[in-house]
């Protein structure tokens, strides 16, 4: 579970400085991640230590996440933007 000191600091992880990436992530965690199981919670918070351009060309299908469950979360993002 996540106490609100926590989410603070993952909110604070998705101001990327790139973009692409501010306009994904920020709008999720802010409308979607307490939604989310605490297990993709905890990938979400994985994810966000992952370096820009990797996130970049995940989010921008240029390249596949050879982990599973980062993959599933990087679909989940993109889904939701495209609804």
């Amino acid at each position: 579970m996540f106490t609100e000191k926590r989410y603070a600091r993952l909110k604070w992880a998705c101001r990327r400085g790139m973009l692409e990436l501010d306009v994904l992530l920020q709008p999720f965690v802010e409308e979607a991640f307490h939604d989310l199981s605490d297990q993709d919670q905890e990938t979400f918070e994985r994810l966000l230590t992952c370096d820009d351009p990797d996130l970049f060309a995940w989010f921008m299908g240029h390249q596949q996440c050879d982990d599973p469950a980062l993959a599933h979360m990087v679909s989940t993002i993109v889904n939701r933007v495209k609804v």
